[in-house]
């Protein structure tokens, strides 16, 4: 082995993880975790027309605006996309993703099938999806109901919807069931770290070929 040398940086595009589940299989918890041990992803901040919860944080979960608000948006083509959820609208604003991307940065995104189908449509080279499973539908409802943050009503609605939902499961690069947070996260880090080093991401390998190129030339001449 070589030592002494220093490291090799290939500069690379960003790519775009997308995490996809039900309400209350982990999607949320799984992508906070990731962005503690990887500070460096920018984590896409969802516009939305849904009140917030007394748990969440106006700019950091996501940005409250009103109906009026986001159709404009929608209208003047500044959201990569855009679905309706549970009676609320829910979208992504296009210019941080692009730029994030073009400087080399990974963008994490927490949004539902809809959004994802949208994003494939504009971007599909760029994404990474990951669909969470729950272990079971019990273990879904009892994830919800420990939450305390919603009425029975909407737990039932989210229960319902979860079927509708986990039937796009197919559409993902990946599919990991959340029986167990940790063995989950770690199985989510393995796909980032592969995804990374994905030969058409790395913009900067072209030069060092050539380069190899070059020198094996004068080696051999």
């Amino acid at each position: 082995m070589t030592t002494g040398a220093l490291p090799i940086s290939v500069a690379r595009r960003g790519l775009m993880l997308v995490l996809s589940s039900p309400s209350g299989a982990g999607k949320s918890t799984l992508a906070q975790l990731l962005l503690k041990e990887h500070p460096e992803i920018h984590l896409s901040v969802s516009v939305t027309t849904r009140e917030r919860r007394p748990s969440e944080v106006d700019g950091i979960h996501y940005h409250f605006m009103t109906r009026e608000r986001f159709e404009r948006m929608r209208d003047a083509g500044d959201l990569l996309e855009w679905a309706e959820v549970h009676g609320n609208f829910y979208g992504t604003p296009r210019e941080p993703v692009e730029e994030a991307l073009k400087s080399g940065k990974d963008v994490l995104f927490d949004i539902d099938y809809q959004g994802t189908l949208q994003l494939y449509e504009k971007m599909r080279s760029d994404i990474v999806g990951v669909f969470i499973l729950p272990p079971s539908a019990n273990e879904l409802k009892t994830r919800l109901e420990r939450r305390a943050e919603d009425a029975s009503g909407v737990i039932e609605k989210r229960l319902k919807n979860a079927r509708v939902e986990i039937e796009h499961w197919r559409e993902y690069d990946y599919v990991l069931v959340n029986q167990d947070l940790d063995t989950t996260f770690h199985a989510l880090m393995s796909i980032l770290a592969a995804e990374r080093l994905r030969r058409e991401r790395q913009l900067g390998l072209p030069p060092i070929v050539e380069r190899l190129d070059q020198e094996l030339a004068v080696l051999t001449d």
